[in-house]
């Protein structure tokens, strides 16, 4: 059903745009009749103030000539972003665009949201850098609050810069307490961007080809494009098959997401992590859970990705969300398990400021307050509802999955060979954008929408993004 609404509350207001909102690419503009068919954004009560810096040609020309040639940006014309607010950023010429998917990227509450912003100011004037050498209250109350959103006996809190260093560590820890080396991850999975954790991401490997011994990669439990469909047992006898004749039979431990971010917003098949949990146990391994994406309330349904599965984790990782956007991240195991670092030196020199530490607590804090684990949920549901009814219209779309607000649109050009539709899904990136919603997207084909806004994203929000969607897929 078409949800095109020409007036209301959902109609475009002055405050919300400062200037005329240009849905095409083009250089002709759409008759009357036909841009009063457009989706319109929500009306939102902000204005950003004018902006005076360079160019985004400017911007473009210092980027390419002084910054890594790696990095790279999802549009032909990338946006100078110069401000944002809540689930909404702004452009240099004051633009407003519906983030959808900054949300995974670092905000968890919202862009500057007030009471974050707040804390880490007011820390900063006060004290920006003092950790484990000296005493302050305000990392020891964070560690405490984190604490207590876990489940079991996980209560020790590291404090990290992100979800790499997390992930290394965690890696480390795991060596360390078992005496093992061997580590298996899920083929298709992330975990980061250094030795280690790009070796346990194995959809980065022919990309990056970092070698390490021990490293192995289980079957995927795909439930769209795996042998075995949503049968998660059935794939979890491939990681008993890597124990018993690719490793020693010494496990140091077992690494995965509970949803694929990267991945393309593919949930593990049921059943397979408590079966692999088991498995690994057995071999002596410990079982790590990488909630760099799927934590802090994003699934909605619970506030860690792997409590779906019905498992407890011996050491989890987190980073993004946890900070709204400042550089941290955190392990969190068991007090048994962190004695391991008594033996050795670990110090991380940033890791767990008070800046960053300040802002941590205020995101928990806001969480609460603003029950956005609950939006995550109540938002979502309908989001997705929405896409899945989408799919009778489009054929283009082969599967809609995820939870909460991380949520994955597959696109095929062929539903029964399953065929990735990576030139289409660029083109509607690009057309998307030009209509005001920005979209991520991965899989291992790079043919996946990833739809992980902040958790502030309403059902206005919701129906803005999906109606823009139907119309540019219409279109092809």
């Amino acid at each position: 059903m078409k949800r095109f609404i020409v007036s209301g509350r959902r109609a475009l207001s002055a405050r919300a745009s400062p200037l005329p909102h240009r849905p095409f690419a083009t250089a002709a503009q759409p008759d009357e009749s036909l841009a009063s068919l457009l989706p319109k954004m929500p009306p939102f009560d902000y204005s950003p103030p004018p902006y005076t810096g360079p160019s985004a040609a400017e911007v473009l020309q210092k980027r390419q000539r002084y910054l890594s040639p790696a990095i790279f940006h999802f549009f032909k014309n990338p946006l100078n972003l110069v401000d944002g607010k809540m689930q909404y950023l702004f452009d240099e010429n004051g633009r407003r665009y519906l983030d959808a998917f900054g949300g995974i990227a670092t905000v968890c509450c919202g862009h500057c949201h007030p009471e974050v912003v707040e804390a880490i100011v007011n820390q900063t004037k006060r004290l920006q850098h003092s950790t484990v050498l000296y005493l302050n209250h305000t990392v020891a109350d964070f560690a405490e609050a984190l604490a207590s959103k876990m489940p079991g006996d996980l209560k020790v809190v590291y404090f990290t810069n992100s979800g790499t260093e997390a992930n290394e560590l965690a890696l480390l820890m795991a060596r360390l307490y078992t005496g093992c080396h061997d580590v298996i991850s899920i083929r298709n999975g992330y975990h980061g961007n250094a030795a280690a954790t790009m070796n346990a991401t194995a959809q980065s490997n022919y990309k990056f080809n970092v070698v390490q011994a021990g490293i192995h990669h289980s079957l995927n439990p795909d439930q769209y494009r795996g042998l075995f469909g949503s049968d998660g047992p059935k794939y979890a006898r491939d990681v008993d098959e890597i124990i018993t004749y690719g490793t020693t039979g010494c496990v140091a431990a077992f690494i995965a997401e509970a949803i694929q971010g990267v991945g393309g917003i593919m949930e593990l098949a049921p059943g397979y992590l408590p079966a692999v949990y088991s498995s690994i146990r057995r071999a002596g391994g410990l079982c790590i859970a990488d909630e760099v994406q799927s934590g802090f309330g994003r699934t909605g349904s619970h506030f860690w990705g792997f409590e779906a599965h019905g498992v407890v984790p011996d050491i989890v990782t987190m980073a993004k969300g946890i900070g709204n956007g400042i550089p941290l991240g955190a392990v969190v195991t068991t007090p048994d398990i962190a004695k391991v670092l008594t033996n050795r030196t670990y110090f991380n020199t940033f890791g767990g400021n008070p800046v960053c530490t300040a802002g941590g607590l205020a995101v928990l804090k806001v969480l609460e307050k603003e029950k956005l684990q609950q939006n995550a949920l109540t938002v979502g549901s309908y989001l997705k509802e929405r896409l899945v009814s989408l799919m009778e219209k489009h054929e283009i779309i082969g599967d809609v999955r995820g939870r909460g607000l991380m949520l994955g649109v597959e696109l095929v050009t062929d539903r029964k060979a399953k065929t990735p539709a990576k030139v289409e899904i660029a083109h509607l990136m690009e057309q998307m954008k030009e209509m005001g919603v920005l979209i991520g997207k991965g899989g291992f084909f790079g043919n996946v929408f990833r739809i992980t806004p902040p958790l502030c994203f309403t059902k206005d929000d919701a129906d803005f993004l999906v109606d823009v969607m139907d119309y540019n897929m219409s279109k092809l």
